[in-house]
């Protein structure tokens, strides 16, 4: 593939393009209506390039030892970037993939085909309705969830919510760990409510991000790790080291404080999270 590939998806009418990333020869990003969803690097699977898709990487790194296969569920898609990093680095892991969007999914797949030896069932609907019809055997299965959900460049109202969280959480097993990639600008209204609903879920609830998106000073992305299990957020340093930087991470007492006043999020009250401007993704495709 020399050139950019585009494809309207039938269910949204929006143009989805697969083009060389210009800066790393044989990668590629995958842009959907604008705003760049994934990246892929089919002959390295376990080089991940997207900051956020980094650290959630390094959370999968350290949920089970190294190379042990696991169970995981991934909530959203995209180019089926962190399924590939996980068949790559974790080899017989069990992967379950929820998309809405058939059409996009098999745009990659065709693009770039799955590795046949994969244990990876894809799955095709609306993901909160598809998590409540998994197999009985999913149940409390789970050693990572990935909850990266986007319809654009908004993450849905009605999967960010207590409810919602609540059902995830009963997919984990005992000492699973939950990933969410959360969104938001200026102010961080939108991920603050999110932290707040998700640690009323978990047990135990952690937040990193670029140090100046998670002090709430430009938009990007924060990646939240919640689970049932304390010694998860022992390792946020460690992980914080292996970059990108600069980075920063909140637990404990601290996150107690950025959450602040920020009151859960149910179905009643849900809404989307915030439309970034197009310029941002402009910016992101020239760094």
């Amino acid at each position: 593939m020399t050139g950019p590939l585009t494809r309207r998806l039938g269910a949204s009418g929006v143009i989805a393009t697969i083009e060389p990333d210009p800066f790393q020869a044989g990668a590629y990003i995958l842009d959907v209506d604008g705003t760049p969803q994934s990246h892929i690097f089919p002959e390295h699977p376990e080089e991940l390039f997207f900051e956020y898709i980094r650290r959630m990487g390094h959370v999968i790194d350290v949920a089970a030892p190294a190379g042990e296969a696991i169970t995981a569920i991934h909530l959203g898609a995209g180019a089926l970037t962190l399924p590939r990093y996980i068949e790559a680095t974790r080899p017989g892991s069990r992967q379950q993939v929820i998309d809405i969007d058939r059409d996009l999914v098999d745009f990659v797949r065709e693009t770039f085909p799955l590795p046949a030896r994969a244990s990876i069932r894809l799955r095709y609907g609306d993901a909160r309705e598809v998590i409540n019809k998994l197999p009985a055997g999913l149940k409390a299965s789970a050693d990572v969830i990935t909850v990266d959900i986007f319809a654009g460049a908004r993450t849905p109202a009605h999967v960010t919510t207590v409810e919602f969280f609540t059902e995830v959480a009963a997919l984990l097993a005992p000492t699973g760990v939950v990933i969410v990639n959360i969104a938001d600008g200026p102010g961080l209204a939108y991920a603050r409510a999110q932290v707040a609903t998700v640690a009323h879920v978990f047990g135990h609830v952690g937040v990193m991000a670029e140090a100046q998106v998670l002090k709430g000073r430009r938009f990007g992305n924060l990646v939240l790790v919640a689970s049932n299990r304390p010694d998860v957020l022992d390792e946020l340093p460690r992980l914080m080291a292996r970059g990108p930087h600069p980075a920063s991470s909140v637990s404990g007492s601290d996150l107690t404080r950025f959450i602040g006043g920020a009151l859960l999020t149910t179905d009643a009250t849900a809404v989307p999270s915030p439309t970034p401007q197009k310029t941002i993704f402009q910016m992101a495709k020239k760094s």
